[in-house]
């Protein structure tokens, strides 16, 4: 017989057994093991790029609260409901986001979309959102755009009836919001619409907020707008931007008139990056010679940009001339912003005349000053030629070596490693092993990892912040090639220290496009595979569509005169430039035919294929050099002479990454 003691525990243990039970279903509902959670998210992600938004936003629903995939399916939710009109659940999953994880990446985007559905139907609470994503977010685009909302939303609240007086101090925070916004993000998304608010708002406006509004326009192209709201401002102030209007609207004469008028009175009221502005434009529309318009200007334009005026005299001067005036410059702006340039052609100017003590002399001093700058490599380079030129071997052995170590992915670590291997030719090797770009980070945010493995490229951008690296790997996943090397060169050379060499970063830098193709009608031309990949990337950024102002087309970037020619000596019927196997065959017979007329020479012939097989054979009777460095250095024309330097670096970093050369 069982007694009520027993009975007692029986009930007990029996409850308990039912709450573990239970307690084990809601948790069983709640923990999922992580490659689950992952399963179902790429099956709602899947739906979701189907547009099948309803059983997407049910699967996003079932990913754990515990997972760390959490935060981005609920945004996924919103982004689903939002798809199909239904904007209630949309704002309830953004407030989700935001309110329980208000440290999330995507916590800002989450109030700020709630907060742009909510400016109509509830602008109180939108205004909120907007005014928190300001103080609590500051440097994001999302708080300069909450800038216009703000203001919009203030703008309609005192403006529903026509019989509502608008408040003085109420109109002046509403163009403080638009002015803010304009001043922050004059090319920004919102503009157009600040400004047409703005103007919508009042006719008293100030002569420096047209000036603003038209500086944005003019940005948009705007131009008969512009001239419109320059006719309000004050022309002491205006005469810049009213010189670039009058020109890319086609009146050049009026154009110079006012810039004329503009230098000559008024370069106080503007900022000195407007001046600069203004002398490029003056050099562009005037027919003067350059040189001669350089020392004219000279003594026009005093204070604000007369330093730069003074620098374009040195750029447009010759031989003697050119390195006195660099002398003059840098004696007269020692701490100004052409100081470096002046001091590396004055170093330069030595070398070409063979005064090499005096040539290490500044050469040592401008490492001292100016070891960030640009022209360091090429400065240390030519210490090492000098010191090679003594034959002081340890020396020059160990300047080669300080220019590949601290500046590995230059040109002159390239022309350092021929002179440490006492090589002539430029070629060091016809062999690279292709390797695919890949994720840029070996550890980092496990989140971040899952969505990159999960392919949701367009919640990744949202969480990225300003890691231009990802950003760059982001837009290789998505096809956009040109962008994503842009993005991933301009990042790399923000680096004052740069990886090493086995860092995949590097191939985003330089990622390997179109090789199979390349190398199949290099090998039949004779070229060399790797520096004809340089050629691609430098022409075109590997856009096979690309096309240039002058004509050029495609990925090799011809002219379509050239391409008939060599298609005539070639005997190919049919061709297509932006068709990147055609322009590749057509751009690889053609560098081999320059080779052929150059000697077989790589640098004449890479030369050639910018400057043109004329100019360069007439360098090379005028020039007087000793070497390829020293043939490079003089080359007349800038923009052939960084061409140069830009395909060898790029063949030298093709190599260094994916052959294991250094």
């Amino acid at each position: 017989m069982i007694n009520k003691n027993t009975t007692s525990k029986i009930i007990l243990i029996s409850s308990f057994a039912v709450i573990f039970f239970a307690g084990g279903i809601f948790f069983n509902k709640l923990y999922q093991t992580p490659l689950k959670s992952q399963k179902i998210y790429k099956e709602a992600l899947e739906d979701f790029r189907k547009k099948d938004y309803s059983n997407s936003y049910y699967l996003f629903s079932r990913i754990s609260m515990f997972s760390d995939l959490k935060p981005a399916a609920i945004y996924r939710q919103a982004e689903a409901a939002k798809a199909i009109g239904d904007n209630e659940s949309a704002v309830k999953k953004y407030q989700l986001l935001f309110n329980t994880y208000p440290k999330n990446p995507l916590s800002t985007r989450a109030k700020y979309l709630a907060a742009q559905i909510l400016t109509d139907s509830s602008p109180k609470l939108a205004k909120k959102y907007f005014e928190q994503i300001m103080q609590d977010a500051p440097d994001t685009d999302y708080a300069i755009a909450a800038e216009y909302y703000c203001g919009l939303i203030l703008m309609k609240e005192y403006t529903k009836t026509e019989n509502t007086i608008f408040p003085l101090s109420k109109k002046h925070d509403v163009e403080d919001y638009f002015r803010h916004y304009l001043k922050k993000a004059p090319e920004g998304r919102l503009a157009i619409n600040v400004i047409d608010n703005w103007l919508n708002l009042d006719k008293s406006i100030s002569s420096d907020d047209y000036l603003l509004m038209a500086n944005s326009l003019y940005k948009f192209g705007e131009y008969p707008r512009v001239k419109e709201l320059l006719e309000k401002t004050n022309q002491v102030e205006n005469w810049v931007l009213k010189a670039k209007n009058l020109s890319v609207m086609g009146h050049k004469q009026e154009a110079l008139s006012v810039l004329d008028n503009g230098f000559a009175e008024n370069t106080s009221y503007v900022s000195e990056d407007d001046v600069i502005d203004a002398i490029n434009l003056y050099f562009a529309l005037s027919s003067t010679p350059k040189l001669q318009l350089a020392k004219s200007m000279g003594g026009i334009v005093s204070g604000k940009g007369h330093d730069y005026v003074a620098s374009l005299r040195c750029k447009y001067s010759d031989g003697y001339d050119k390195i006195q005036c660099y002398k003059e410059l840098y004696l007269a702006y020692p701490a100004g912003k052409y100081a470096d340039t002046a001091l590396s052609e004055i170093f330069m100017g030595a070398i070409n005349s063979n005064d090499y003590e005096n040539a290490k002399k500044i050469g040592q001093d401008y490492l001292n000053k100016f070891r960030d700058k640009e022209d360091a490599p090429k400065i240390m380079f030519w210490l090492g030629k000098i010191a090679e030129r003594n034959r002081d071997y340890s020396e020059y052995m160990s300047i080669y070596k300080n220019v590949i170590t601290s500046f590995p992915d230059t040109y002159y670590a390239y022309r350092a490693y021929l002179r440490l291997n006492h090589q002539t030719n430029p070629m060091i090797t016809d062999y690279i092993k292709p390797r695919p770009v890949e994720y840029p980070y070996q550890s980092s945010n496990k989140t971040v990892k899952k969505l990159a493995e999960l392919e949701d490229y367009d919640v990744l951008s949202e969480i990225t912040g300003d890691d231009e690296f990802l950003k760059s790997w982001i837009l290789y996943k998505q096809g956009d090639f040109s962008h994503s090397m842009l993005i991933a060169r301009n990042a790399m050379d923000k680096l004052a220290i740069k990886p090493d060499k086995y860092d995949v970063r590097w191939r985003l830098v330089y990622p390997v496009h179109y090789y199979e193709e390349i190398q199949k009608y290099a090998d039949e031309t004779g070229n060399n595979p790797p520096l004809m990949l340089s050629i691609a990337r430098e022409e075109s950024y590997f856009n096979p569509e690309a096309s240039s102002y002058a004509g050029a087309k495609g990925l090799m970037q011809l002219m379509p005169s050239t391409a008939a020619e060599i298609a005539k000596k070639k005997n190919i019927g049919y061709y297509d430039l932006l068709n990147a196997s055609s322009n590749i065959k057509l751009g690889n017979y053609y560098y081999a035919y320059i080779k052929s007329i150059l000697s077989g020479m790589d640098v004449s012939a890479i030369a050639s294929y910018n400057g043109g097989i004329g100019s360069v054979t007439r360098w090379k009777k005028s020039l007087n050099y000793d070497d390829t460095d020293g043939f490079v250095e003089q080359i007349p024309y800038d923009e052939t002479q960084n061409y140069v330097k830009k395909v060898f670096r790029s063949y030298w970093n093709y190599i260094r990454i994916y052959n294991g050369n250094d």
